[in-house]
């Protein structure tokens, strides 16, 4: 009975409730320098008023947050948990160890294709761009600090090759959401990923493998020297600290949920930083709530080994429940619906589909601040449309992995953003321009698009 008094937003209305949001981030951000979590806050409570004007009640309004806030529970139980794996692989020696003899193997010159290459690889197998940032990721970071390559460049190879494998893994939540809001099978859908991902993959490791002969002949001897032997006085290195990652892959890929997994790599590891490390178990649990703590006094190890633990997760938790409620308010009022009804009808062709996919993409990616939300809403506004051109399911999933998976880590305040600027010691600014993949798969897709190649038809077997 409550809802005959609800009225659907004009498109004036829609578009002044959702520019709302938008100013009231992007001068808190580029004007006041604020955190984005209150900003998002702020936003979220900006909406009320206009709900009222639309004739919810505040239970209404309470309900429809409440309802899509509940979402960040599951999310950010994973977030947590990756945390404490962070600070069990630090304190355990894995990292350590995946940095010492990286440094010791890796040829300066082929640096960034193979921190490319590898960290796809342990993506691949372990579905997760986040768990691969927080192991392979720092080791890479911490390697290339040491060969002299710029901080946002390494940064950029390891986010490429995490996000690919997040991509592409049938192991990945992200790939299996997909083609579930759109209406298609995994495997369909990865398959089809191919068309975009392969050719977008190749361009950007023959563009790191450039970039890598540039920085081929400059390594800093002191701080290479610094680190290693900070590493191996510190920890004992070799075989038995990369148990645990090797435990967590083995999980992950018999398909083991996420967060039983990640919680059993992480007692392994505090067992191994306790019985082969031989660190107190009052400094491991510390560890796993807090993060470590280096106070070396060498740069590179202090910021890079300075990470992990429960505590490191809470302000993306923060985000992910003010993000989520903003979005929900916006879904319970059509706001979206509303925009994108104006101009559904004037789509006609499969290249300004596309390009309109796309853009929706980063905007619900903005709004949202989470790659969930993302490619939720954007299955359930772009669906109808794909259906009216007669397009089979895996051309949408293709493009929320296209933009919305990969877009993630370059927007800085959706969750991704904020977890890869974070784990990695690079602001989102800097390492933007060295994201290839990124950058390039989404013009792949809308070259695809426009031209027609590989987009299928209902009509074809």
């Amino acid at each position: 009975m409550e809802n005959n008094h609800i009225k659907k937003p004009s498109f004036i209305y829609a578009l002044l409730m959702l520019g709302s949001a938008v100013i009231i981030v992007a001068t808190g951000i580029l004007v006041f320098e604020a955190p984005i979590q209150i900003l998002m806050f702020i936003s979220m409570v900006a909406l009320i008023p206009f709900m009222k004007g639309l004739g919810y009640k505040y239970k209404q309004i309470k309900k429809a947050m409440i309802s899509s806030m509940s979402k960040a529970l599951h999310p950010g139980i994973i977030l947590l948990s990756v945390g404490i794996l962070i600070g069990a692989m630090i304190i355990s020696g894995t990292v350590p160890t995946l940095i010492y003899y990286g440094i010791k193997s890796i040829s300066p010159q082929f640096f960034l294709v193979t921190a490319l290459v590898f960290c796809s690889l342990v993506s691949l197998a372990i579905g997760s761009s986040w768990g691969t940032l927080g192991t392979a990721g720092i080791a890479m970071m911490a390697i290339g600090m040491s060969l002299g390559v710029p901080p946002a460049i390494t940064a950029g190879a390891v986010i490429s090759g995490a996000y690919f494998g997040d991509k592409m893994s049938p192991l990945s939540d992200t790939t299996n959401l997909a083609p579930t809001v759109t209406g298609g099978t995994l495997f369909t859908h990865i398959k089809h990923m191919l068309w975009t991902t392969v050719p977008a993959y190749v361009i950007s490791a023959l563009i790191f493998t450039f970039i890598g002969f540039q920085y081929g002949g400059v390594v800093d001897a002191e701080s290479v020297s610094a680190l290693t032997a900070y590493l191996s006085d510190t920890f004992h290195l070799g075989l038995v600290p990369l148990i645990p990652i090797v435990v967590l892959i083995t999980l992950l890929v018999r398909k083991w949920p996420p967060i039983p997994s990640i919680f059993i790599a992480s007692v392994v590891g505090a067992l191994v930083a306790i019985l082969y490390q031989h660190f107190g178990i009052s400094n491991t649990l510390r560890v796993l709530y807090s993060g470590y703590k280096a106070e070396s006094g060498i740069e590179v190890v202090d910021s890079l080994l300075q990470r992990g633990g429960l505590t490191s997760m809470l302000e993306l938790i923060a985000l992910f429940l003010f993000a989520l409620g903003l979005g929900g308010l916006l879904a319970e009022t059509g706001v979206l619906e509303r925009l994108i009804a104006s101009f559904a009808d004037k789509i006609q062709h499969t290249g300004s589909l596309i390009l309109v996919t796309i853009i929706v993409s980063y905007s619900t990616l903005a709004i949202g601040g989470s790659i969930y939300f993302s490619s939720v809403m954007r299955g359930t506004l772009m669906k109808p449309i794909f259906e009216r051109l007669n397009l089979r399911p895996e051309n949408l999933s293709r493009v929320i992995e296209d933009a919305s998976t990969q877009g993630g880590a370059l927007i800085p305040w959706t969750g991704s953003g904020i977890f890869t600027a974070t784990t990695l010691g690079v602001p989102t600014g800097a390492y933007i321009p060295f994201c290839f993949l990124a950058l390039i798969t989404p013009l792949v897709s809308l070259f695809y698009g426009i031209t027609g190649l590989s987009m299928t038809r209902y009509e074809e077997s």
